[in-house]
C-alpha cells in the first residue's frame, strides 16, 4: 500500500522556545479515519482536544517523527552569512524526516513564498525520492499534514509548560504579542539566555535598552 507522509512545524514565530518540526506516515487511504478522529489543523482545535488527539494520531498512523530545532539552532541559522535562513533550516529538516520516514509520496506545509524554489531545494538533497508537494495552507487543505500539525504543537505546548514549571515563572506563550511574554523577555532576557531566540528584535532591543542604563 503506498504511503503519504505529512510534515507541519510549530513555534516558528515565538521568541522563546524551541520550534518542533513533524512528519506523520498513513496508508493511503487512512485519511477517511484521521477526518474521522476530528484531525485538522491545530489552529483550528483546543489545547484539550489537540492534547486527546494527540495519542489518537499516533497509535493510528504508520509512523511518526518529530524534530526539535532549539533556539541556538534557529539563530544560528536566522543570523548566517552563508544564506541559510529560517526557511532553508525547516526544508533541511524535511529532508532529515522525509529520508528517516520514507515514504512513497510527501506533502509539506511551506513557509516560503516560492513553492517551486523550497521543492527543488528539498529535492537536491534526499537521498529517499518521494513525490513531493509543497503547497501553503496544507495543514488545512490534506488531514494528514493536519495531523502532523497537532503532534508538533502539542510537543511544542508541552515543552513551553515545563518551561514555565522549571523557571517559576509564568510567562505566557512565548509569543511576543503576548504581554506576559513581552514583560518576561524584558525583565528576564539575561537570567534564562537558552530559552530565548537571541536572533529576534524584542530580544536585542531588550537586552540593548538593559545595557545602556548602566553605560
Amino acid at each position: 500500500m503506498p504511503t503519504v507522509c505529512g510534515i507541519d512545524e510549530a513555534g516558528r514565530g515565538p521568541i522563546i522556545g524551541s520550534l518542533h518540526i513533524c512528519g506523520v506516515v498513513i496508508e493511503a487511504g487512512q485519511e477517511g479515519a484521521l477526518k474521522a478522529l476530528g484531525v485538522k489543523d491545530s489552529k483550528l482545535l483546543t489545547p484539550k482536544k489537540r492534547e486527546q488527539l494527540y495519542d489518537q494520531v499516533k497509535k493510528l498512523v504508520k509512523a511518526h517523527k518529530v524534530i526539535r530545532i532549539p533556539p541556538d539552532e534557529i539563530d544560528d541559522a536566522v543570523q548566517s552569512k552563508d544564506g541559510l535562513n529560517l526557511n532553508w533550516l525547516e526544508a533541511n529538516k524535511a529532508v532529515e524526516l522525509i529520508d528517516a520516514l520514507k515514504p512513497d509520496s510527501t506533502i509539506l506545509d511551506c513557509p516560503s513564498p516560492n513553492l517551486k524554489a523550497y521543492s527543488q531545494f528539498i529535492e537536491k538533497k534526499l537521498v529517499h525520492k518521494t513525490a513531493l508537494t509543497c503547497a501553503h495552507h496544507a495543514d488545512t487543505d490534506y488531514v494528514v499534514v493536519g495531523a502532523a500539525s497537532i503532534l508538533a504543537k502539542v510537543e511544542r505546548d508541552r515543552e513551553i509548560a515545563e518551561l514555565r514549571k522549571k523557571l517559576g515563572v509564568d510567562f505566557g506563550s512565548g509569543y511576543i504579542s503576548d504581554p506576559k511574554t513581552k514583560a518576561f523577555v524584558e525583565s528576564y532576557w539575561d537570567k534564562f539566555p537558552e530559552i530565548f531566540r537571541h536572533s529576534w528584535k524584542t530580544f536585542k532591543n531588550a537586552s540593548q535598552q538593559s545595557l545602556g542604563k548602566y553605560d
